[in-house]
């Protein structure tokens, strides 16, 4: 099969011919049909994210045809459509795992990462971390809901009751967290790079109640703040853009260093954590509620054979919305 396969890390991935994978008693093969480009991808490359599997194929972000099952495969059929996203495996066993929070699983595998991912004509998946896919939407604009989708879904829920929420930074996830917060009632307040007009433009027509640049303060106070953007002094502006007992939330796997600052942007009850992965929980969760959400997903597709032009657009944030492989 076709893949794009990355075997030194900062070095561009390449086009390679290589053996189509196995299925284990508990996988399934999948026919990838396209796979969302995510920045952890891209964190990958860069060797932000530590010890990834190499050579590996990346991405998380599947959609597909299941084309072959284990002999103890007992959820999927051949012919089903299917997703998977970026939690691939977990030990069942640890204190995490036990109390629901598999997402935080001391020996949790991951999607692309941890093994091979979706850059590639073929893939192989645990039936158990693999997602049915609702008809709502075609593969291209299924994909990032996979992991922008989840992840900014989980982030939501950790807000809590946030009715002004502020999103530092706008790229696949916001956009489409964007519209489901506007649908449950709460105003989105985003923070895009500073005199970025055109972003905050694309906001706005997708629901956000106010657009700025991230060095400005916002006109009230938020009730919480989620960073999607890499960068660690956005913790510094989203602690003074929110009220009393407010929280700043952080999406990212990977962020830059996170400066000193006076206690008294943290005082009185505000709160700084991050979102780590997701659970499956979380998965079937969220594809509930986005059947009842019709959701407007700006789709930028790439060919395989360009996964490295995709990852570039990435890093320079020149698209609005999310960035797709399809696969031939």
């Amino acid at each position: 099969m076709r893949a794009m396969v990355l075997t030194e890390i900062k070095k561009p991935l390449v086009l390679q011919e290589v053996p189509c994978p196995i299925p284990g008693p508990f996988d399934i093969l999948i026919k990838v049909h396209a796979c969302g480009v995510c920045r952890t991808d891209l964190h990958i490359v860069d060797g932000e994210l530590p010890q990834p599997k190499l050579p590996l194929i990346l991405g998380h972000q599947i959609v597909g045809v299941v084309e072959k099952v284990g002999l103890n495969v007992s959820k999927h059929q051949v012919g089903d459509r299917v997703g998977v996203p970026w939690l691939g495996n977990t030990c069942h066993q640890c204190e995490f795992c036990l109390s629901n929070r598999e997402n935080l699983c001391n020996h949790a595998q991951f999607t692309g990462y941890s093994f091979n991912g979706g850059y590639a004509e073929f893939c192989v998946a645990k039936e158990d971390y693999t997602l049915p896919i609702p008809n709502d939407y075609d593969d291209l604009h299924t994909a990032p809901l996979l992991c922008a989708g989840l992840i900014g879904f989980r982030g939501l829920r950790l807000a809590g009751i946030a009715p002004k929420i502020g999103f530092y930074g706008f790229g696949s996830s916001a956009h489409l967290l964007t519209q489901i917060a506007s649908s449950l009632g709460q105003e989105v307040y985003v923070f895009t790079r500073p005199n970025d007009v055109t972003t905050q433009t694309f906001a706005k027509k997708l629901g956000a109640y106010w657009a700025g640049g991230s060095d400005k303060l916002p006109p009230v106070a938020l009730d919480a703040a989620l960073i999607f953007a890499p960068v660690g002094e956005l913790y510094l502006q989203a602690l003074k853009a929110i009220k009393k007992g407010g929280k700043v939330i952080s999406l990212g796997i990977h962020m830059s260093n996170i400066p000193s600052f006076p206690y008294h942007l943290l005082w009185e009850e505000r709160s700084m954590s991050s979102v780590a992965n997701l659970t499956r929980q979380d998965a079937y969760d969220y594809l509930q509620v986005i059947r009842k959400i019709p959701l407007k997903i700006n789709v930028h597709p790439f060919p395989l054979e360009q996964a490295n032009q995709a990852l570039d657009s990435i890093r320079k944030g020149n698209v609005e919305g999310s960035v797709v492989l399809e696969i031939f």
